[in-house]
């Protein structure tokens, strides 16, 4: 399974962006802890999360491949700030425990620490 991505990352280009696989990390963890959602909520608020997720990825894929990064860095952490805004309310309606939340918002913020380092190095 391992080999599948490493493939997928080299097709897509983003074998060697850290923040790629970062992120896809935490997609694959979100994944999981989703999966905790009651019922009522899988196709509400864990359809949202995952799409804020995975809509993440896509701009980071993107931001990678465009010659002009500053408007779609500024999608990216956009999307961040979705994303966290997402999770929160998980674990504020008590659909994510505790344990999975500061794990989930520890591989969230260090994806924001990074995006912040790229957007410097954008603007430099």
């Amino acid at each position: 399974m391992e080999t599948v991505n490493q493939n997928e990352s080299v097709k897509s280009g983003t074998k060697g962006l850290k923040i790629y696989a970062k992120t896809e990390d935490m997609v694959e963890y979100l994944y999981t802890v989703l999966r905790q959602y009651p019922r009522s909520e899988k196709f509400v608020l864990a359809a949202e999360t995952k799409k804020a997720a995975l809509e993440l990825l896509e701009l980071i894929i993107s931001c990678n491949k465009h010659y002009m990064k500053k408007t779609t860095m500024r999608d990216v952490d956009i999307q961040l700030d979705i994303l966290r805004a997402m999770v929160r309310l998980g674990h504020r309606l008590g659909f994510l425990k505790n344990h999975p939340y500061e794990v989930l918002s520890g591989k969230v913020d260090e994806i924001g620490r990074m995006i912040g380092g790229w957007m410097k190095s954008i603007q430099n």
